[in-house]
């Protein structure tokens, strides 16, 4: 039986595949889910902007937490104040038999250079005039004429100096907790920040 073989021509007829391609839903879902990340990429851009600007107030806000702690430890290291005096003023936690002792101000006070006793956070300090940050100005050089300096009006501190107890409820009379905060007001958040930090100072060095 013989086989016969059909072999199509040049002209014949080839059939054409679909072409694909984007239906309008599917457009539309896309641009969606693009819009959607596109908001939540300049949301994180707006945040880092925000961060960036107040990067030098947070770095002055720690500047101040920290020169206030140091304040403390170099009275107590230089035996210019007693462990008495190491407290707010008007407490009544005093070895000495008083009937209140502390020289450190209670509350948020605004930032003002140190007083006659050297000593930040004490009440002699309004007379020292308000303290200010100096850069340097255009020469780039620190302690010229053209120094720039930089009121700190918008920042407040408070110091909390409160006694410690162990564990079973008793009075460490040789030890002290220090709490320095420093509260100040920035123009991309309506509520002020806020910086703490926490110590402990002994009575002995």
């Amino acid at each position: 039986m013989a086989a016969s073989i059909i072999r199509h021509g040049r002209n014949s007829p080839v059939p054409k595949r679909a072409t694909g391609g984007f239906s309008l839903l599917e457009v539309v879902i896309s641009m969606a889910v693009l819009t959607v990340g596109l908001v939540s990429l300049l949301g994180v851009f707006g945040l880092a902007m925000a961060s960036t600007q107040t990067s030098q107030q947070d770095m002055i806000a720690k500047q101040l937490a920290n020169e206030e702690l140091e304040s403390i430890v170099t009275a107590r290291n230089t035996s210019q104040l007693g462990w008495d005096d190491i407290q707010n003023v008007g407490s009544t936690n005093c070895s000495s038999g008083a009937s209140s002792c502390g020289i450190f101000l209670v509350g948020m006070n605004p930032i003002y250079n140190s007083g006659t006793d050297g000593i930040f956070g004490t009440g002699d300090d309004t007379t020292a005039g308000e303290q200010t940050l100096q850069q340097p100005g255009p020469d780039g050089i620190y302690g010229s004429a053209d120094d720039v300096k930089i009121p700190l009006t918008g920042f407040q501190r408070k110091i909390l100096i409160s006694p410690v107890y162990d564990s079973n409820g008793n009075l460490v009379i040789s030890l002290r907790g220090v709490n320095v905060t420093v509260q100040y007001a920035t123009t991309q958040a309506n509520l002020p920040k806020t910086y703490v930090l926490s110590s402990f100072i002994s009575q002995y060095q």
